[in-house]
């Protein structure tokens, strides 16, 4: 694993000294790198500042490692909840003062307790899971150096997957050698799959920014630096591209894209919903 991508959302709070309340914070952490959450203070830094007083001065810890992620709760009575966003509830509590619990998600919401109404929660993408390399598996190959790392770590039971076959879709059906989707058209695209009704043009583009940057390492052809639409559509463009040469996206994998007003399925001839698998999906 490469390192995570932590992220807190606007108004929770900040990025060491910065005032609570404004943009969001991103921080990027590799392999042996730690990052401090909590209120914070002049003589207790945090790299993130979270507002609430109920939150400890020093709250917790996230240390990476060379394959996971580590969460330690410095709280002295309060548990923490880390939750998988694409688990259908799935969950971990950690208990107070546990030190370096193993966190295996590739998405989760860290979610610490308030005495408000609300609670105070960021998350944390761990976007580049080993996997065994296939031909060392029961054999000796393993003995012969170091662990084969997949160059594309995509889950297809992921939201993030799901737009990427909406992307890809029109040129994998033949409608259109040049065109890729807008946002708008993804969103309705997926609005008829059970998991993505509430799907969002924002959150649409996020996965597109997640996929990019952190799943597939792409850049607007070129090098230039346009403007924003500009540059967005670059993006979709080279992860489209990318995703077909390499056979990140096939055929089979329309199935998992509802079925498109006017279908009838037995006539649907590569995409289908009656035995599409819904997958787990990332709500937001």
């Amino acid at each position: 694993m490469s390192g995570i991508v932590i992220h807190l959302p606007p108004g929770s709070g900040g990025a060491g000294g910065a005032e609570p309340g404004g943009d969001g914070v991103t921080l990027r952490l590799g392999p042996g790198q730690v990052a401090r959450f909590g209120r914070g203070s002049a003589t207790t830094p945090v790299e993130l500042r979270l507002v609430d007083a109920a939150i400890s001065r020093l709250a917790g810890e996230i240390r990476v490692t060379d394959d996971h992620w580590q969460l330690s709760n410095l709280s002295p009575t309060h548990s923490y909840l880390v939750e998988n966003p694409e688990g259908a509830g799935e969950y971990l509590r950690v208990p107070p003062r546990r030190a370096g619990a193993p966190i295996p998600f590739e998405f989760s919401r860290v979610v610490l307790p308030t005495r408000r109404d609300t609670t105070v929660s960021f998350q944390v993408f761990a976007p580049d899971h080993v996997y065994l390399d296939p031909d060392a598996l029961g054999g000796a190959g393993g003995q012969w150096g170091g662990r084969t790392v997949t160059a594309y770590s995509l889950d297809e039971t992921a939201t993030y997957f799901l737009v990427l076959v909406a992307l890809c879709e029109p040129r994998l059906r033949d409608e259109s050698p040049v065109a890729v989707p807008t946002t708008p058209r993804i969103v309705d695209r997926l609005r008829g799959h059970p998991a993505c009704g509430r799907l969002t043009a924002r959150a649409v583009s996020s996965h597109i920014d997640y996929l990019a940057e952190e799943k597939m390492r792409v850049a607007p052809p070129g090098g230039q630096d346009p403007g924003r639409g500009a540059r967005r559509n670059g993006k979709r463009e080279s992860i489209v591209g990318l995703a077909l040469r390499f056979g990140l996206v096939r055929e089979e994998h329309l199935a998992l894209l509802p079925l498109r007003s006017g279908t009838i399925p037995h006539d649907e001839p590569i995409g289908g919903g009656e035995g599409a698998r819904p997958g787990r999906h990332l709500g937001k």
